[in-house]
């Protein structure tokens, strides 16, 4: 019997175990990153808003002209059919659409291109390690790189396009930040690598509403922020009032909400989870396991 306990992919029918998954390297999603994707979380044996990670998906497939010939259903199946096989209780499941190999070879017509559906899964991703997330994150906002502009490349299609943030999470890193935040080129905070961006003063909850992906999250914890009867605000987040909210989180697929208690010299909370940013993390994964937001996967 073939072992999947490390990840599995769903490519053109067959389900393999993730290491062997192969894509031609002339595949346009490789050598131009023209590609869209969506990752759906896997708990305790079912998937979490399952419905609504498709709707993104679809939209996303939409706006990047992108066609893989497979209806939603089957793609569902696929899904299905991937994370049954893989036997994983909590996982993280990606479906992704690649723009494909130029059907006539050395064509630069992206019409021209075999759109190709894959799907893969590997024991469930914390974007920020779960201690670290316990404890509180720490990030850096760096003066550059600046976040690609939405109108350079649609941020609501999640994308590969990850430039800005891999310069970023280098800079990061070498300074000892768990993660990092990028402004666009207004000053405002958007988004970090995998994840959303919230600032809390008072009874508000403000977060980015442009140049940032729609996060499934993100949206989880609007809707977490109504039910506590605190007001939700997505517009322009300059970093001057970030840094002057009383708590900050992050919002991810990869692990819920994040407290974050350091961003550069300023420090939240003396450096401890605030009590709303710690709630809220409660409560997500209070939410995975609701029987309204789940799709239980049948085990072979």
């Amino acid at each position: 019997m073939t072992d999947l306990s490390k990840g599995a992919a769903w490519m053109a029918g067959d389900i393999l175990p993730i290491g062997e998954a192969k894509m031609s390297v002339m595949d346009w999603g490789l050598t131009h990153s023209d590609v869209t994707y969506d990752v759906v979380p896997v708990w305790k044996g079912g998937f979490f808003r399952l419905d609504d990670y498709m709707d993104r998906f679809l939209e996303s497939l939409s706006a990047m002209r992108l066609d893989p010939g497979l209806s939603r259903a089957q793609m569902v199946e696929a899904l299905t059919d991937m994370m049954a096989a893989s036997g994983l209780q909590d996982a993280y499941c990606a479906m992704v659409c690649a723009r494909g190999v130029p059907l006539i070879p050395g064509s630069r017509d992206p019409r021209e291109c075999g759109n190709h559906f894959y799907a893969w899964c590997v024991p469930y991703v914390h974007v920020i390690p779960f201690e670290v997330a316990e404890a509180g994150a720490s990030a850096l906002i760096p003066d550059s790189p600046r976040r690609i502009p939405q109108d350079s490349v649609n941020p609501r299609a999640k994308n590969y396009h990850w430039g800005d943030f891999t310069d970023g999470l280098f800079q990061a890193k070498e300074q000892g930040f768990n993660t990092v935040i990028l402004l666009d080129h207004a000053g405002n905070v958007t988004e970090g690598p995998g994840f959303n961006v919230f600032a809390i003063k008072g009874d508000r909850v403000v977060t980015s509403g442009h140049g940032v992906l729609g996060g499934i999250t993100r949206r989880t914890v609007l809707e977490m922020v109504a039910e506590r009867g605190m007001t939700p605000e997505e517009r322009p987040l300059p970093l001057e009032e970030f840094l002057e909210a009383d708590e900050v989180f992050l919002s991810s697929s990869g692990g819920g909400v994040t407290p974050v208690v350091r961003v550069g010299y300023r420090v939240f909370g003396n450096g401890a989870p605030g009590p709303v940013a710690s709630a809220l993390r409660k409560t997500y994964f209070d939410w995975l396991v609701a029987p309204k937001f789940r799709t239980e996967i049948a085990y072979a």
